[in-house]
């Protein structure tokens, strides 16, 4: 087997997205991607959009299942309806730490995945979010595999040598397999 390019990191995180323009003031709706909402505060900087653009958080206030923000740069509803859809960045070095075990999404995705007999499985493609677990979606020699994220299944990740060694339940694998029959 040919050894597999080094995965690299990204240089910006997602962390929300505008949703759209509320009010006539410049307020944006912004839909939360990241587990720290509390990173959006009066004074804070983000990157916004494809260009990253500096913006900085002049008010924040929760809103249904989202926050409103007034950044200071965006002063009417027609510049927050220029930005509807942009993505809120902030650069990798502003990642919030995450409890041990626990993983940022680029760290996941592109790890090789081994089972403890030593079989290749193949690649984390992506990550499904399903709110119990999350579920790492493998594509290999056994085509797309889905592991559920959790301890009897994830045995071992090693960021470093960009592998993860899992244990298969019973059944798992032939199970995903009669789907597409």
């Amino acid at each position: 087997m040919e050894k597999r390019k080094r995965r690299s990191k990204p240089r910006y995180l997602a962390v929300g997205r505008i949703a759209a323009p509320h009010g006539v003031r410049g307020e944006v709706e912004v839909e939360i991607h990241t587990d720290f909402p509390q990173r959006f505060v009066p004074e804070a900087r983000f990157l916004v959009g494809e260009r990253k653009v500096a913006m900085t958080v002049e008010r924040v206030r929760p809103f249904k299942k989202r926050l409103l923000i007034k950044f200071r740069e965006i002063v009417d509803r027609t510049a927050a309806e220029r930005m509807r859809g942009a993505w809120i960045h902030v650069p990798i070095e502003e990642a919030w730490p995450l409890e041990e075990g626990e993983y940022y999404e680029h760290e996941i995705v592109g790890l090789e995945v081994w089972t403890e007999a030593g079989e290749y499985l193949g690649v984390v493609d992506h990550i499904i979010y399903t709110g119990a677990n999350d579920v790492y979606v493998v594509v290999g020699p056994k085509g797309e595999v889905l592991l559920p994220a959790i301890e009897e299944v994830i045995r071992e990740i090693d960021l470093e040598g960009e592998r993860m060694t899992v244990h298969l339940l019973p059944g798992l694998i032939e199970e995903q397999g009669k789907r597409g029959e």
